[in-house]
């Protein structure tokens, strides 16, 4: 007799579970730890030749020393709109117009304002630990269906094992990746 049932997908579901790994890694990104990073600038969008687009799009962005992001902006009459869009991106960050070259000093991180990065951070891991939960709980959502498809309990339980495997070692993964950006915060 054929078996009428169909095993986990074991390899979509990693790739969700990387995919949530990934999009914690990019939030991290974003969070201003008082180091200047390239990718700071990444969210920040300028209204270029009439549709918005990525600033590191318009100009040549480098780290030239810890506390210092340039932008080198390519086309002058786009200079004004890019100082603009930096002021008002939310990063905490003024705008040094030289030419064509911005200048943006990274402030400094405050006890306080550090805390409060500690906090966001945490936030988006419990957001990464939920999603790979999520893609869990679809891993047994298959698992119970096999069961009705005629899975022997034998194989439910290796599958079962598998899954929980696969999501504690995301979780854990979440888990270091925040210790580790908790502890880049609070560098002074």
């Amino acid at each position: 007799m054929a078996a009428d049932y169909e095993d986990p997908d074991i390899q979509d579901l990693t790739r969700r579970m990387e995919g949530a790994m990934n999009s914690l890694k990019s939030e991290f990104l974003s969070l201003r730890t008082g180091r200047a990073s390239a990718s700071m600038l990444e969210p920040v969008q300028v209204d270029a030749y009439g549709q918005m687009t990525p600033v590191n799009q318009v100009g040549t962005v480098n780290v030239p020393e810890p506390r210092m992001i340039t932008l080198n902006v390519w086309d002058k009459a786009l200079v004004n709109k890019v100082e603009k869009a930096l002021r008002e991106s939310g990063l905490g960050i003024n705008p040094v117009v030289d030419g064509t070259i911005i200048r943006l000093p990274i402030p400094e991180l405050n006890e306080e304002r550090r805390r409060e990065l500690t906090k966001v951070a945490a936030h988006y891991a419990e957001n990464a630990r939920i999603a790979i939960r999520n893609v869990r709980q679809d891993g047994m959502h298959q698992l119970k269906k096999a069961k009705g498809g005629g899975m022997p309990e034998d194989d439910q339980k290796i599958w079962q094992d598998e899954i929980q495997a696969l999501t504690d070692k995301h979780i854990a993964a979440v888990d270091a990746a925040l210790e580790s950006k908790q502890e880049e915060i609070m560098q002074v």
